[in-house]
């Protein structure tokens, strides 16, 4: 890990991707639909379809490993939406969540302040349309709503803005269920509701989204050491997960940037097609939220060391990554397109006569890939079908699988190239003859005569040892 590009300008974007490309992609292949789209679609919601929930669930499988199974002092949580009222003062949402925000009195659009030029603001005119901004106003950006029968102030509740308090009250419970002694971690997958002002760039900001975090509890002046372990650890799960490495920097915190809770914060961020935006951050959160549950609860939210007596509230160091933008990443960073030759793939173009043929591919690393694996007869006829299926039903208990009989067979490649499945398997006459299958490779198009029998286990070998092909 490396600090050489913090703060660094921000270069241009030089990826195949733009998100109208990826916008289309992901809804021509299932990955992303707008929310409600029969009726104009709702405002900063979407919807996802057979390959973006298989996608965005593998995702969250690959993060919850890394953060449990491969760390004993880890557990996890699930923590409910809706909590006490009171836990958004303590946290000071109720009191700090808030954005500047200012209206358009002519367009009628709608604005953070601190996102529109300093000029602009100082002499009150859109940058839109030129007319006259309102005065600005504070927002709060938390959804409230009531609970039970009557709306009134007593029934107030929130949607969490956040999961990362639901860990801080359970953080006695798992100690005194679990008997975690410190340093130890707490992880949640879990939905989030924000009311922003302005949603936009497809998935990247919305009103209702998914957060992966992981809250560390450690000693107090330990604090430090334990904010730059975590730094490297989670530099290192993008290395594993096989981004584009040169996409990522560092972006650490000014003074007038971090939070109140924060005493040190970096961001790592990735050069999306529309610049480079925040991925994740990595906080230290001192032990603000405790104290503060503490304070407002009545509760001793103190640790006792077992061994010595000493009691003390943890520090907390905070991982926090968005699910649905870690997936917005993925698309961004695997789409490619490239110039093929036409024979190549054997007439996968579908246009024999053409000398070259750009094909789309997602390039997603097979551990997360929707599809691992697709079969594909290359007739329907002469028993080719029945085979093909046979094989997926003996695949489909280790790998996610997918049939395919429609078309070219080139064609089907080009169909699997473009949602993202590392692998296909083409069953010919071959196949009945001397029971071997053709295992076809997305990023480099290779094909090789596999044993049907030992299919299954090149399978797994290959992904153990995938290295991406950019």
């Amino acid at each position: 890990m490396s600090d050489t590009n913090t703060n660094s300008p921000a270069e241009k974007y030089t990826g195949k991707a733009t998100m109208e490309k990826i916008t289309s992609l992901a809804k021509r292949r299932g990955f992303v639909f707008q929310s409600s789209e029969i009726y104009g679609g709702q405002n900063g919601a979407w919807d996802y379809g057979p390959l973006g929930i298989e996608l965005k669930n593998r995702i969250a499988r690959f993060w919850w490993k890394e953060m449990t199974q491969l760390h004993d002092e880890i557990v996890g949580l699930d923590a409910a939406i809706l909590m006490h009222p009171r836990v958004w003062e303590a946290s000071g949402h109720v009191e700090n969540f808030t954005d500047p925000l200012v209206d358009c009195k002519k367009c009628k659009a709608r604005f953070r302040a601190d996102h529109i030029p300093p000029e602009n603001l100082a002499a009150k005119k859109c940058p839109e349309c030129g007319g006259e901004l309102t005065d600005t106003r504070k927002f709060n950006m938390m959804f409230q709503t009531h609970i039970g029968a009557v709306e009134e102030k007593a029934n107030i509740i929130y949607l969490r803005p956040e999961t990362a308090q639901g860990i801080y009250v359970n953080y006695k419970n798992i100690i005194q269920s679990n008997r975690m002694k410190i340093p130890f971690g707490i992880a949640q997958i879990g939905k989030a509701f924000r009311n922003e002002i302005v949603t936009k760039n497809f998935i990247f900001r919305t009103c209702e989204f998914e957060q992966m975090e992981m809250q560390y509890f450690v000693k107090p002046g330990s604090d430090t050491e334990w904010f730059e372990e975590w730094r490297k650890r989670r530099w290192a799960y993008y290395e594993k997960l096989g981004v584009k490495m040169d996409h990522l920097r560092w972006h650490r915190h000014g003074k007038d940037e971090l939070a109140h809770y924060a005493r040190d914060a970096y961001d790592i961020e990735y050069l999306f097609p529309m610049g480079w935006q925040e991925l994740e951050g990595v906080h230290n959160r001192s032990n603000y939220d405790l104290t503060r549950h503490s304070q407002f609860s009545g509760k001793d939210m103190q640790y006792i060391e077992q061994e010595t007596n000493e009691r003390y509230i943890p520090f907390i160091i905070e991982t926090s990554a968005g699910l649905t933008r870690n997936l917005l990443m993925i698309l961004c960073d695997a789409y490619d397109e490239e110039k093929v030759a036409s024979d190549k793939d054997g007439g996968a173009s579908g246009n024999s006569g053409a000398a070259d043929d750009v094909r789309t591919v997602l390039r997603f690393h097979p551990s997360i890939a929707p599809i691992t694996v697709a079969v594909l007869p290359l007739m329907k006829k002469d028993g080719l079908a029945e085979m093909a299926q046979d094989i997926r039903q003996e695949l489909k208990e280790d790998f996610t699988t997918d049939y395919d009989q429609a078309g070219a067979i080139g064609r089907r490649y080009r169909r699997q190239d473009e949602a993202g499945t590392p692998f296909c398997v083409t069953v010919d006459y071959e196949s009945k003859d001397n029971h071997t299958v053709t295992l076809r490779f997305r990023d480099s198009m290779e094909q090789v005569r596999v044993n049907r029998a030992e299919l299954a286990e090149r399978l797994r070998r290959e992904i153990r040892e995938y290295k991406r092909i950019n």
